[in-house]
C-alpha cells in the first residue's frame, strides 16, 4: 500500500516559477525597448560642466549632452579647447624615475639659502650622492626583491669571473669593504667580530669571510647598518675638515689615499647599484658628469701602476725605454667621450714617468660609461667598443690593465 508522495523541501512554485504565457503586445510593451530620452540641460548648466568634461569626469549622459552642445555653441567650444589644453599641461607624460640631478639641485638651492654649518668636503660628494641614490633604490624593495639573485662580475687572471649572491648580499659586500675606510679613520669595524681577530684587508676575502660567517643569508635588515656606516664616514670626514691627516686605506696588494678611497667606494656603489637594478629589471642612470669625470680620472691615474704590475707578472709587453721619475715617457692618449669625458695620457713604461702628448704612441677613444664598465670588469677588453690607433701592444696593455682594476 502506497501513501501520498512526499513533496520536496521548499515551495515548488518558488524554485520553478510557472512559465510566463505571452499575451498580445501593446504600446506599453514597446516602450520598454526604446532608448532613454537624451538629457536636456540648459546652456548655463552645460557651460558649468566644461571643466569636468575637460577632466573626463562627466557621466556618459553628461558627456554626450556637452559634446552635442559644443557643435552648436562656438563660445563654449572655444572655452572647451582652452580647458583641454590646460589639462594637457597638467598631465604631461614623463618617466616615473626621478631626475638624477634633482637631489643635487635641491641641496644646492637649500645650501644657497642657508649654507651648511659643517659642509661635506667636495671630494666626498660623489660617495654621498651614490650612497643616497642606492638607498633610494632600495627604499621600496619588498622581501622578494631583497632576495633576488644578483651576479657580481669582475676580471681576474685574464678571464671574466663572477659570484652569485642576492640584493641583500651585495649590500653586505658594500658594508664589509666600507669597513676598510672606517678602520683607517679609527672607527670601529662593525663586522670585526664576524671577520676574526685580524680582518683581512683584501675586499674580496673580507666579503667571502663575512658571507661564510653568517648563520643565514642576509636579509633587508642589512640596509640599516650599511647606511649608518656610510653616514658615520661622511660625518667623520666633514667634522674633521682641513684637520684630517693624510691617511691611506689598505686594499691588500695596494692602498689608496682616503680621498681616492671614498671616490673608489662611490664608483663601486654605483656599479653594484646597477647590478641590483638589473636584477630587479629597473633602470638606473650613471652618476652626474662631474662625479663620473672624477671616477674616470681615478682609474686613469691607477692605470700606469696596473700596467707595471701586469708586466711583472709577464702579462704585458716589456718596457721599451727607461723612464726616470717625473720625466715624460711613452704614453697612450685615453680619450673619453660623452658624460664625464676628457683626455688622459697614460705612462706606459713606468708609473713614475709622466704621461705626455709629445710622446704619445697610441690613441684609444671610449665612451665614459663604457670605460667605467671595462674598469668594473663588466666588459671584457676584447669587447670594448673603442676607436684605436697606433701601437697595438700599448693599446692591448692599457685595455687589459683597465679590466684588471676590477674586483668583487
Amino acid at each position: 500500500m502506497t501513501g501520498p508522495a512526499e513533496e520536496p523541501a521548499g515551495r515548488p512554485d518558488e524554485e520553478f516559477p510557472p512559465p510566463r504565457i505571452p499575451g498580445p503586445r501593446g504600446a506599453a510593451d514597446d516602450l520598454a525597448f526604446l532608448p532613454a530620452p537624451p538629457v536636456t540641460l540648459s546652456h548655463r548648466v552645460l557651460k558649468s560642466l566644461l571643466g569636468a568634461w575637460a577632466l573626463s569626469a562627466c557621466s556618459p549622459e553628461e558627456t554626450e549632452a556637452v559634446e552635442d552642445h559644443l557643435t552648436d555653441c562656438a563660445p563654449c567650444a572655444d572655452e572647451a579647447l582652452r580647458l583641454r589644453d590646460a589639462v594637457a599641461l597638467l598631465h604631461t607624460e614623463r618617466s616615473l624615475d626621478l631626475d638624477p640631478l634633482l637631489r643635487s639641485r635641491v641641496l644646492q638651492g637649500c645650501l644657497g639659502r642657508r649654507p651648511a654649518r659643517i659642509p661635506i668636503p667636495e671630494w666626498a660628494a660623489p660617495y654621498d650622492a651614490e650612497t643616497a641614490r642606492l638607498d633610494a633604490l632600495l627604499n621600496d624593495f619588498g622581501d622578494a626583491e631583497w632576495h633576488a639573485p644578483v651576479r657580481l662580475k669582475w676580471y681576474e687572471d685574464e678571464h671574466a669571473t663572477s659570484q652569485r649572491t642576492t640584493v641583500a648580499g651585495v649590500i653586505g659586500h658594500l658594508l664589509t669593504v666600507d669597513g676598510l675606510v672606517s678602520t683607517a679613520l679609527g672607527l670601529d669595524d662593525s663586522l670585526g667580530g664576524l671577520l676574526g681577530a685580524e680582518p683581512p684587508p683584501s675586499p674580496t676575502e673580507r666579503t667571502r669571510r663575512y658571507w661564510q660567517a653568517l648563520a643565514a643569508p642576509p636579509t633587508r635588515t642589512i640596509r640599516e647598518p650599511w647606511r649608518e656606516q656610510s653616514h658615520t664616514l661622511l660625518r667623520t670626514v666633514s667634522f674633521a675638515g682641513q684637520d684630517l691627516p693624510e691617511l691611506f686605506v689598505p686594499y691588500g696588494e695596494f692602498s689608496l689615499s682616503l680621498r681616492d678611497s671614498l671616490l673608489d667606494r662611490a664608483f663601486e656603489c654605483w656599479v653594484h647599484a646597477g647590478d641590483i637594478a638589473d636584477a630587479v629589471d629597473y633602470p638606473y642612470d650613471p652618476p652626474t658628469s662631474a662625479h663620473l669625470n672624477l671616477m674616470i680620472g681615478l682609474a686613469a691615474r691607477m692605470l700606469p701602476a696596473a700596467v707595471a704590475g701586469r708586466r711583472r707578472s709577464g702579462l704585458a709587453s716589456p718596457s721599451r725605454r727607461t723612464a726616470h721619475t717625473g720625466t715624460p715617457g711613452r704614453s697612450l692618449r685615453l680619450e673619453i667621450e660623452g658624460a664625464g669625458g676628457g683626455d688622459w695620457y697614460i705612462a706606459l713604461d713606468s708609473p713614475a714617468a709622466e704621461g705626455s702628448p709629445d710622446h704619445s704612441v697610441a690613441h684609444v677613444a671610449l665612451d665614459g660609461v663604457e670605460f667605467c664598465k671595462l674598469a668594473a670588469g663588466h666588459v671584457e677588453p676584447e669587447e670594448a667598443v673603442a676607436g684605436q690607433e697606433g701601437d697595438r701592444e700599448a693599446i692591448r696593455d692599457v685595455l687589459f690593465a683597465a679590466a684588471s682594476l676590477s674586483r668583487m
